[in-house]
């Protein structure tokens, strides 16, 4: 690794640990020429995954989406911020896991709407609702009774 600060390439690591995220590694390191200390990240590599939207126009998968998504339809509810990390984050470990480069949009919705069935009903109604585009109360009526069923 490279001294930020005399650009000398040997350094050494003094410290290493989980980043607050626990998603990448932080480790503090020394120069061994200068002896300033530094702090780096490392942080898994992950394939750029290209989503096909319903109109099929493609655009770079975006978490800040699925969260907004998961964040509206749990307004008001008693879900706790931790809960929808944690659904948001099955939700992509699943999509990642498939190893797949570019995955239709109708795959993340319907990956989603099962998270949201197990964590609550009315945010799984309300998710359902924009994504499925409910054209009347019919439709709304459909799909809660496939969930008293």
């Amino acid at each position: 690794m490279k001294c930020p600060f005399c650009g000398e390439e040997n350094t050494k690591v003094i410290d290493s640990r989980p980043a607050d995220d626990n998603s990448s590694i932080r480790r503090r390191r020394v120069c061994d020429t200068c002896g300033k200390r530094f702090t780096t990240y490392e942080k898994i590599e992950t394939i750029p995954l290209i989503i096909i939207k319903k109109d099929n126009n493609r655009e770079q998968y975006d978490r800040n989406k699925i969260e907004g998504g998961i964040l509206r339809a749990c307004h008001k509810r008693p879900i706790s911020a931790k809960q929808i990390n944690d659904v948001i984050d099955s939700v992509e470990t699943e999509l990642f896991n498939m190893e797949e480069k570019e995955l239709p949009s109708t795959v993340i919705g319907e990956i989603v709407m099962d998270r949201l069935k197990d964590l609550d009903t009315v945010a799984y109604v309300r998710f359902a609702s924009v994504y499925r585009e409910f054209k009347d109360v019919n439709t709304f009526m459909d799909e809660i009774k496939k969930i008293l069923e």
